[in-house]
């Protein structure tokens, strides 16, 4: 067996590709081998790898154990693993710049047809009428070192938020230079509400309100008030502070189940990897040490138990699948690392469609809502100029989600329509003068996960007590990778990582390169050091180092 030592060292072997080959829309179709380079196939399909739940962390661990030759299992309650079959998918997924690792995915899928759009500009409104909007920041003629990148370019873009509210935001980007300096630094604000230190900080109440309440209730899906300032504060460095283009988003051209997740599973299965759907983990098998040996499952068709043997196992469920299996399994439930899993928290969603009975032309492709829904947050996205399969037919397809739903979950999906329409109205009347043909409302309770303050110690990470079962999914903790929030990217890189720790536990087979975000600019990096240096130096002279400053 491979040390822990060893894994580590292996996992973290993060590669950098050229600045040409980093470019998200680089249309290069590199072959992907289906077979080990360090070991003979022979040997490596001996080994025999089970991983549980579906979605991008699971299938990134398959993906790369399937190419290596492993005989490896992905089994997901979900009759279809990737969502194929869908009428409407549970919520409109963004593709933003720094997701260097799912581009080079698609990009050695050789598809026909690149499956994303160009980044797109998205609007911010309130039921006044337009806030602001996002250019495509790597598009325009100067790069500029963040936060200057940003702020210069989006200077005339804000129209009911004045430059005095917008620059009482600055002086709070000094927590995303104090999070990296020490592990308690980062429990610090993980403890902390973002809405405090919001306040610690003197950020207006219009700014909260017209901008950074919004934005988080679409991008963690939950108010301020009620989100790790940690993680609030790593989430918009990743999305937006850390470089000028950061901000950027791409959408899928048509359904992700079809466009991604389908000539993915294809790639799977000709490299001989399998897909299970319709699977319920019933027990975990371990041998006298304790290691896992087998995965009991149950079919939800039949109830027919079957048991997959397994010389590893990788979970990649959400929250609530996970806190379903450790309160049904004795083998997890008996160690506190899963059972803490228990005190984490969920938020719930609602994804609707609406097919209206005219074309029309909106303002932006992608939209956030503010102030609409007391604490939920709010989106619509024309798929007719998204989304190629709506661009010819008649009409209109709009696709709008709610996040922290709770409050509208009794609702009917009559009455749901009914609001998608008339918040829409507000930001373009001729949404609210088109009639609606056909609708759909998919409400997705406790669907995705919900970082309190203070939940960063609920939460796994990818390396358990157990020798050779490993976590992945972005709420897991630990990830050395700038990738971070509720982020598709970051779930990805969490399966690669996966499968890399399997990799170096069963000692055969050659690790996935991973690729690391943009390296901090040099005014950032400076700025890091300097505040750890003096952090470091009042501790050494004993002084209190426990507050914001």
């Amino acid at each position: 067996m491979t040390s822990t030592s060893v894994i580590k060292t292996q996992v973290h072997q993060f590669v950098k590709l050229p600045s040409s080959s980093r470019h998200p829309h680089l249309r290069s179709k590199p072959p992907v081998k289906c077979q080990a380079a360090s070991s003979s196939p022979s040997t490596i399909s001996k080994k025999k790898v089970v991983i549980v739940g579906g979605g991008f962390a699971g299938f990134g661990a398959l993906k790369h154990l399937s190419e290596q030759g492993f005989d490896v299992t992905l089994i997901d309650a979900s009759p279809n693993p990737g969502g194929g079959g869908l009428k409407i998918e549970p919520g409109v997924k963004g593709f933003w710049y720094q997701y260097h690792n799912i581009f080079k995915m698609l990009q050695e899928l050789n598809l026909p047809e690149w499956p994303l759009t160009e980044f797109e500009t998205s609007g911010f409104w309130s039921p006044e009428g337009l806030i602001t909007e996002a250019p495509v920041f790597s598009k325009q003629p100067l790069r500029l070192p963040a936060i200057l990148g940003q702020f210069y370019h989006t200077f005339n873009r804000f129209y009911r938020l004045s430059l005095a509210d917008r620059a009482t935001i600055i002086p709070w980007l000094y927590t995303a230079i104090d999070i990296a300096s020490s592990p308690e630094r980062y429990e610090y604000y993980d403890n902390m509400s973002a809405l405090e230190s919001f306040r610690e900080f003197g950020v207006s109440q219009a700014a909260y309100d017209q901008f950074l309440k919004p934005t988080l209730l679409v991008g963690l899906f939950a108010p301020p008030s009620e989100l790790s300032a940690a993680v609030t504060i790593e989430t918009l460095y990743f999305y937006a502070l850390a470089h000028q283009n950061d901000f950027d988003v791409a959408w899928c051209k048509g359904n992700i189940s079809d466009r991604i997740f389908k000539p993915l599973i294809n790639h799977i299965l000709h490299c001989g990897g399998k897909i299970e759907g319709g699977k319920f983990v019933e027990e975990l098998q371990t041998d006298e040490s304790g290691n896992i040996i087998g995965v009991t499952a149950r079919s939800r068709e039949t109830g027919e138990i079957d048991v997959y043997e397994a010389d590893a196992v990788v979970m990649a469920v959400s929250i609530s699948g996970m806190q379903k299996l450790v309160a049904n399994n004795p083998v997890l439930s008996a160690r506190e690392e899963f059972r803490r899993i228990l005190s984490l928290r969920c938020i719930d969603a609602i994804a609707t469609k609406l097919w209206l009975d005219r074309r029309v032309e909106t303002k932006f492709p992608a939209n956030v809502l503010a102030g609409f829904e007391a604490d939920a947050g709010a989106t619509y996205f024309n798929l007719t100029q998204l989304q190629d399969e709506y661009k010819d037919q008649p009409g209109t397809v709009i696709a709008a989600d709610f996040y922290n739903s709770t409050s509208l979950m009794p609702l009917s999906d009559d009455e749901i329509i009914k609001k998608v329409q008339a918040n829409m109205a507000l930001c373009e009347s001729q949404l609210g003068e088109a009639k609606i043909r056909d609708s759909a409302v998919v409400k997705c309770a406790k669907a995705v996960t919900h970082f309190f303050p203070g939940s960063n110690k609920y939460r796994p990470s990818q390396v358990t007590s157990f020798t050779n079962l490993f976590m992945a999914g972005d709420w897991v903790k630990g990830l050395q990778h700038g990738a971070n929030g509720l982020s598709q990217e970051r779930a990805w890189v969490t399966g690669l990582e996966a499968a890399n720790l399997v990799i170096g536990q069963l000692g055969v087979g050659k690790v996935a390169a991973i690729i690391p975000v943009e390296p901090d600019e040099l005014h950032i990096a400076v700025a890091r050091e300097m505040n750890s240096q003096a952090r470091k130096t009042l501790q050494g002279l004993g002084i209190a180092n426990n507050g914001l400053y």
